[in-house]
């Protein structure tokens, strides 16, 4: 079977479990160079471990997706339960992603949970030197740096932060944030990707963070831990338990420690423009 770049692809030794895009193949060692479609995760692949995924199969799955996202957002809007006398200021969010296509991904996501967002697309080895810029133009409550990572068993252990792909530059980046804003609450801080150094980046100063058990993580997922981050009152501790329950991956994917929310809630109600919604948020490619 041959294969092209842009192919959607399956591992057979991993039971298709995760449905792949073919980003560069060396004909030479006959190896592909995989991106998740739906999950955070680079991967190498023999070419004779892939098989496509006819239309059919892809149009499955994709719906599949939606269905589970539509019904936690729709869970998500059912519990904000303040009345129309009310009116909401979530906190602001600095979303850095390495991927692009998975930034416009959460960006729709954030536009329907009105929740004032800049994505900026900005690749892991940069975040260390770009962030402290971004933080004083934006300053934002929540920060989020996110992308791709890794754990390569032939590299080293799991403790061993040289083992991951891009671990060292999330938590080198955490670090930086830290020095910027000391207080978790003040600054909330969700970093990592699929299979990252969870305690390594807890350590540094996140909230929150992946991957405890190392396993990959859904491109939405730092979407869930925003929401909770925006719309829990200051008054309140976020639930890391409905983070992690409205979360695709879950507790193996996702955790996080005690931190207070960014919303403030205001009375009387005051009317706004349905365009309103959208004028803090932007997308950035830098």
């Amino acid at each position: 079977m041959s294969f092209n770049v842009g192919d959607i692809v399956g591992r057979k030794s991993y039971d298709v479990d995760v449905h792949f895009r073919i980003i560069s193949i060396d004909r030479n060692e006959q190896i592909a160079e995989l991106k998740g479609v739906d999950m955070r995760l680079f991967a190498d692949s023999p070419l004779g471990d892939l098989v496509k995924i006819d239309d059919g199969t892809r149009g499955r799955k994709q719906m599949e997706e939606e269905e589970r996202t539509s019904s936690s957002l729709q869970e998500i809007k059912h519990k904000r339960e303040y009345g129309e006398s009310y009116f909401e200021l979530p906190g602001r969010v600095l979303h850095m992603d390495g991927d692009q296509t998975y930034l416009k991904k959460c960006m729709e996501v954030y536009r329907e949970l009105q929740i004032p967002v800049y994505g900026i697309h900005v690749p892991e080895t940069e975040m260390p030197k770009r962030l402290l810029s971004l933080l004083k133009q934006i300053q934002p409550d929540i920060l989020i740096m996110t992308g791709h990572d890794a754990y390569s068993k032939s590299k080293g252990e799991k403790d061993d932060i040289n083992a991951y792909r891009h671990s060292s530059q999330f938590r080198e980046a955490v670090h930086k944030a830290r020095e910027y804003e000391r207080n978790r609450d003040q600054l909330i801080i969700f970093a990592g990707a699929c299979q990252s150094h969870f305690e390594a980046l807890i350590s540094a100063g996140a909230n929150f963070a992946s991957s405890p058990e190392r396993v990959n993580i859904h491109a939405l997922d730092p979407v869930f831990i925003v929401e909770k981050a925006c719309y829990t009152p200051i008054n309140q501790i976020i639930s890391v338990r409905q983070i992690l329950y409205y979360s695709v991956t879950g507790s193996s994917g996702l955790g996080g420690i005690d931190t207070r929310g960014t919303l403030r809630v205001g009375k009387p109600g005051i009317q706004e423009d349905d365009d309103d919604a959208s004028d803090d948020q932007d997308v950035y490619d830098i």
